[in-house]
């Protein structure tokens, strides 16, 4: 049995998010510094303390047929726009294993080594209350017999397991809003095991809706600035005041770098580790000393061969919030001390809103995407920085990042106190 690990490279990538409908319109939009948060205009938000939230900017039933769609909560819609994305980006089409209606063999997969890691903080939420609506409103009978398998956190997994025949595991982490990383960092750890060839592996969700907003808005997480929608995410800025809630899907393709090869595939990056750690200090609150993200970091440095001074770029977690923006550049701070000032700092954020479950997957794209493009995307709406935040943060416009072998790091935390880093390298 060969026990060497195998390097795990990114050859497809997708996304649905509130700066449009696939990953190349998401991506000119961070460049050009665009905000995908607006005014909540439904009836239902009216009465909210909070009215602000970053939609998808294309709905998802647009892009699915219309039979599919309705079996399908809106998290698993997103995830398989994305995943359709980034499996037809990788140079894949239809199922693998199976032959296309014109009469050709499917990609050149085997589907028992064909895995997906798709995760979801919430899951099928939105289905799960309104079905509860109906239930109430309507009666037994009208409850659709399509809840069960539409509300399940796995569902967006497994329907994109479905969708191209992975046979190698369908797998749903849920870490709050580390999610997204958690799942493509397993992704990642299924091809390096040789357990896989290939994994489709990202976060998605769904949760624009009157509960879990108002429960966010209870709790003073959410920014409250209903005046001026597109301002409000503001990481960094000294009157940050709360993250946006935002929506969508990202999805990347990760394979060995021997299968990769013997097809041809391009490839975008190298995935070169995690960093994963737990704070055990408090169910929603960061750990004051930021202990726990730092032994995230030092640990992605000591499973993997990168060195701080390889990583030209980090896609902060950064969500708007008066702790833990600061707390995540003083961790960067403790790992990497003066390297960190050469390491352009973006939060994407400020820009799509906070995706929760979807954040890793997306933000993971937009990393990837930042070193093929050798582009930093800006942080927008820093009016007045905080003096406080240490490091090179990318401000107002978008900035060249070197030439070179360089690394870039997309950094994700989430409620219970999970810390999970994930590394990229050029090739």
């Amino acid at each position: 049995m060969n026990t060497t690990p195998h390097t795990v490279v990114v050859t497809g990538i997708g996304a649905t998010t509130p700066l449009g409908g696939d990953s190349t319109s998401t991506w000119e939009g961070l460049l050009a510094g665009r905000s995908g948060v607006s005014l909540i205009e439904d009836d239902w938000a009216a009465e909210l303390p909070v009215r602000i939230a970053a939609r998808a900017a294309v709905d998802p039933t647009e892009r699915l047929p219309r039979p599919q769609a309705r079996k399908l909560d809106r998290s698993a819609q997103f995830a398989l726009v994305a995943a359709s994305e980034a499996w037809e980006d990788a140079g894949f089409l239809g199922k693998a294993g199976e032959v296309t209606p014109d009469g050709k063999s499917g990609p050149a997969v085997d589907p028992e080594r064909l895995g997906t890691v798709v995760a979801s903080g919430i899951g099928g939420v939105t289905t799960l209350l309104d079905q509860y609506d109906v239930l109430r409103e309507k009666g037994v009978r009208r409850v659709s017999p399509h809840t069960v398998p539409m509300l399940m956190p796995n569902g967006p997994s497994a329907n994109v397991g479905l969708m191209v025949n992975a046979r190698a595991g369908v797998h749903t982490p849920v870490s709050a809003c580390a999610s997204g990383c958690e799942a493509i960092g397993y992704a990642a750890e299924m091809i390096r095991s040789g357990r896989a060839d290939v994994v489709l592996a990202g976060g998605t969700e769904a949760a624009i809706h009157p509960l879990p907003i108002a429960a966010f808005g209870n709790m003073m997480a959410l920014s409250k600035n209903n005046a001026d929608p597109e301002g409000a995410s503001r990481p960094y800025d000294v009157d940050r005041n709360g993250f946006v809630l935002g929506e969508g899907a990202g999805v990347v393709v990760l394979e060995s770098a021997e299968h990769a090869a013997a097809r041809g595939a391009r490839v975008y990056a190298e995935a070169v580790g995690q960093g994963v750690s737990a704070d055990s200090h408090h169910i929603t609150q960061p750990e004051p000393s930021g202990n726990g993200i730092a032994h995230a970091l030092q640990n992605l440095l000591d499973d993997s061969d990168l060195k701080p001074a390889e990583v030209a770029h980090v896609n902060a977690h950064a969500t708007s919030t008066p702790l833990g923006d600061i707390g995540e550049l003083k961790s960067m701070r403790k790992v990497f001390g003066d390297d960190l000032d050469h390491m352009a700092v973006s939060a994407t954020k400020s820009m799509t809103g906070h995706l929760l479950g979807g954040a890793g997957g997306i933000e993971s794209v937009a990393t990837v995407q930042a070193l093929y493009h050798r582009t930093a995307p800006p942080s927008i709406n820093i009016v007045r920085l905080d003096p406080e935040a240490e490091g090179d943060i990318v401000r107002d416009s978008a900035r060249p990042l070197p030439e070179g072998r360089i690394a870039a790091l997309n950094n994700s935390f989430g409620f219970g106190g999970h810390n999970l880093v994930l590394a990229f390298r050029t090739v």
